[in-house]
């Protein structure tokens, strides 16, 4: 490999690891300002903990020798020892690292769904048994020869598409978080506007730290390529995210009156969000449409929570499960040359289909199996005056505002 080609995916890999960080501003500026420690450090926890395990065994079951194998074998290569000292080690490392911030984000953006009332070592077990069982397995089925990235072929239809994760990462991650949101159930007092966010700077500060390190998440994997398409895929990302802003803010306009800067932000979100599958296969005007029509039905689908009964307490759901299924199946419709405007037929729309509800039924599954599991054996959920008192102290010993009082 060339030497821009390594730069460009260490540089990549960095910028995906600094959305996990990006993802703990975001979702701690949402919270209550005594449950801020608590959030982020969910997402440092999934830092630490993804990150081992993918080295140890993750990556290896990660990639298959058979469509229809399940995952890769995980003590095929335990701590990448081969890899380390095979003939292309160099490049095979940097791929199995920008593999890991992957897994290490998917898992992340779960605990959205869970906060101000998870505890934090449940939560520990939660990512570490789902990202072995569920996120290590799918991204083999997406990325690593796996069945969905044969489905087309064994149909007869165009290949699956999801290139950076509208599958493997959001659908994944926001069925997992409505099966959480499910077993630990509803906040004290859980009703529309009973919480606001505690600091609204910190949640733009993490949608721009997320959308800076999303040209690394969805660009990245072009060092595989050669960066052959690297030009359509950043347009695209900037695109369809700015669009969704329009999308978000226009909703947010007519239904409540007013355009909110965390609207915005949650916005620019739901467009990444979209995008990410579809991001290498749309031309620059659908990216467009897509970004607008993600952040309408974004903004209108976090209101759902409230109409079933749910507490998706950062609306994991409404953006990531929903703006994942669009961006998927939107390329049925207006993927280059295959979706069924742009000269292809409802072959690539059912593929899509397939591979979209499969992950989603299968990640719900095992979450809410998980779930029950800890809850009813160890617990999930802290107790309700804890809650209510703030949680920070009682699982970290921390303040996030520990200010001094005269």
């Amino acid at each position: 490999m060339d030497t821009g080609s390594i730069s460009w995916v260490i540089t990549a890999t960095a910028l995906v690891l600094f959305m996990t960080p990006g993802v703990a501003f975001f979702y701690g500026g949402l919270v209550k300002a005594k449950s801020v420690v608590s959030m982020m450090m969910m997402s440092f926890g999934a830092l630490g903990l993804i990150g081992v395990l993918w080295i140890l065994y993750g990556f290896s079951m990660s990639a298959v020798e058979s469509p229809w194998q399940f995952a890769g074998n995980p003590f095929a290569d335990f701590g990448l020892g081969a890899l380390a000292t095979g003939e292309t080690a160099n490049t095979d490392l940097l791929g199995a690292t920008y593999g890991a911030t992957f897994a290490i984000i998917t898992v992340a953006l779960i605990s959205g769904a869970v906060a101000d009332r998870a505890k934090f070592g449940s939560w520990m077990i939660f990512a570490g048994v789902w990202a072995t069982l569920v996120y290590f397995p799918v991204a083999a089925w997406v990325w690593g020869g796996g069945w969905i990235m044969s489905l087309g072929e064994t149909l007869g239809l165009p290949n699956a598409i999801d290139y950076a994760g509208g599958t493997a990462v959001h659908i994944n991650a926001g069925a997992a978080a409505l099966a959480l949101a499910l077993v630990l159930g509803k906040r004290v007092g859980f009703q529309k506007g009973i919480t606001k966010p505690h600091n609204v700077p910190l949640v733009l500060i993490g949608a721009a730290v997320l959308w800076f390190g999303w040209f690394g998440f969805n660009a990245g994997a072009e060092w595989l390529n050669g960066l052959e398409n690297v030009g359509l895929i950043v347009v695209n990302t900037l695109g369809a995210t700015a669009a969704a802003i329009l999308g978000w803010m226009i909703v947010e306009k007519f239904k409540d009156g007013k355009a909110t800067s965390v609207g915005a932000a949650s916005g620019a979100v739901a467009g990444l969000v979209a995008i990410t599958p579809a991001c290498a296969s749309l031309e620059p005007g659908w990216a467009l449409l897509l970004g607008v029509v993600a952040g309408a039905v974004c903004a209108l689908a976090i209101e759902l929570k409230f109409k079933f009964g749910f507490d998706d307490s950062l609306d994991v759901v409404g953006i990531h499960l929903v703006g994942g299924l669009i961006g998927t199946l939107y390329l049925g419709f207006f993927a280059i040359d295959t979706g069924l405007f742009t000269g292809g037929d409802l072959g690539q729309l059912a593929v899509q289909a397939i591979a979209a509800f499969a992950v989603l039924v299968y990640s719900f599954g095992v979450a809410l199996l998980l779930g029950f599991a800890i809850e009813k054996t160890i617990g999930f959920r802290i107790k309700n005056e804890d809650e209510v008192a703030g949680i920070d102290t009682v699982l970290h010993g921390e303040e996030g505002y520990a200010l001094d009082r005269v």
